[in-house]
């Protein structure tokens, strides 16, 4: 796999030309062994090549260039892209005429010099954390390939560019841990920020109040230079916290319920390896995870504003949605204006509450996910594809509805199936959380 700073190193050293490398991913796409043809709904390999030749050309001629000049990278199928139909995973978009102008975050990623290799293949708009296409197919899990598990999603095509080295890193988005759970399923590092860090300008949305603007890739310091660059502010290097000094709280309320062995062996294993290493690991009441269930009966958020971007097509072209997805967002026409204020009302209680028992804690830790990835063939069955989603979501969504910012660490044994652990921090806390997720992370390498 490649990483941002890598790669970034290694273009700026001259160790490697831009054009080798990106020759080189797009061969690797275009191997019909692989999940290239999964990965991607629209590639841009004269684009991305005539790029890399000019960077190359000017690092010859000495021109001062952008740090992250060459690099390539991959954007979700929600991002605008200049002369590309943003299709958002589904059939129903590609007649929309192509975009006249990129999402804000896409001209940041230009701007750093980053060389955008393709749009990656993802839930039809968004809504399910399984990674799952009927209509573009779905990119498969890397562990264990031949029994083919299923990425995660949303961003599935975004984890998969990753794990299988066809970019140094991908830009996705996360509603409920649509970065989270594919990063967390494929062994990789996926940040989800506070939601207002990042412009959501030129990106097709499923909830607006929930959604954000993230980034998966091999370490904590690949995702915090891209969510520099994303929300448009320099780069601070990570400087890892000593471990003693940090005060982490496990959450009792509903995050560690129904994990499997793997799971429960490897989140276990990295709290003891913790605390064994000075961090104070306390277990923590949150009775108002309980809650959320209850708050959310309806459909919540997602729902209703995805319902409400919807409806037309939902009327006109019902057959060409994906029927579980647009069953979820059939549940927002049930929802009224007075359900919609009390879900605002119930959201602006709970994130006080829970900001105020979690004080003085650097993270909340939870298992990203509660199992490892299933097999696709056993979500064929509507009702455990159902129940497999909701598992999926539970963990992650918290963050989302707390408006807060959280990471997920790989911290599986090497060989063993990909488990995820998440830190999670308060809305604005990101910088951080990015440096206690480095010491983390720091410390679960010396574990693998």
């Amino acid at each position: 796999m490649l990483s941002v700073e890598g790669v970034s190193r290694a273009l700026s050293s001259g160790e490697q030309s831009s054009e080798e490398l990106l020759k080189q991913c797009f061969a690797k796409i275009a191997d019909s062994r692989g999940e290239g043809g999964h990965t991607f709904i629209r590639l841009f390999e004269t684009e991305a090549l005539d790029a890399a030749v000019a960077v190359d050309k000017a690092r010859q001629r000495g021109v001062i260039l952008p740090p992250h000049a060459g690099v390539p990278i991959t954007v979700k199928d929600v991002f605008d892209l200049t002369g590309s139909v943003t299709s958002a995973g589904s059939q129903l978009l590609k007649g929309r005429a192509p975009a006249d102008q990129d999402a804000l975050v896409v001209q940041r990623l230009h701007q750093a010099g980053f060389i955008i290799v393709g749009a990656t293949n993802m839930t039809e708009f968004a809504y399910s954390g399984l990674g799952i296409n009927p209509h573009y197919g779905t990119p498969l899990n890397p562990f264990e390939r031949h029994v083919r598990r299923i990425p995660g999603g949303s961003s599935s095509g975004a984890a998969v560019a990753v794990s299988d080295g066809f970019a140094a890193a991908s830009i996705g988005t996360d509603t409920g841990g649509s970065c989270r759970i594919p990063a967390a399923l494929c062994g990789l590092v996926g940040f989800k920020p506070t939601a207002a860090r990042i412009p959501r300008a030129g990106v097709y949305p499923l909830a607006p109040s929930l959604d954000t603007v993230g980034t998966l890739g091999v370490s904590v310091t690949c995702c915090a230079i891209l969510d520099g660059v994303l929300a448009g502010q320099p780069y601070l290097e990570l400087k890892p916290l000593p471990l003693s000094g940090l005060r982490l709280a496990v959450p009792q309320q509903l995050v560690l319920g129904e994990m499997d062995s793997q799971v429960s062996e490897a989140f276990y294993a990295v709290l003891e390896r913790l605390s064994a290493l000075g961090a104070q690991v306390v277990d923590l009441q949150v009775p108002e995870f309980e809650q959320l269930a209850r708050i959310n009966s309806k459909g919540g958020f997602a729902a209703f504003e995805s319902y409400a971007q919807h409806r037309e097509m939902l009327a006109e072209y019902p057959s060409q949605y994906d029927p579980r997805v647009s069953a979820r967002m059939m549940q927002g026409q049930a929802q009224s204006e007075t359900d919609y204020i009390e879900l605002q009302r119930a959201r602006t209680a709970m994130i006080a509450s829970v900001d105020c028992k979690t004080q003085g804690f650097d993270a909340l830790v939870m298992p990203t996910v509660p199992i490892v990835a299933p097999p696709l063939a056993a979500l064929n069955d509507a009702q455990v594809y159902q129940q497999t989603n909701l598992l999926m979501l539970r963990n992650p969504s918290i963050v989302n509805f707390l408006d807060g910012c959280a990471i997920s660490l790989p911290c599986h044994k090497q060989g063993q199936a990909p488990v995820g652990i998440t830190l999670l921090g308060a809305r604005g806390d990101d910088a951080a959380l990015l440096s206690v997720a480095r010491s983390v992370e720091l410390s679960l390498a010396e574990r693998r």
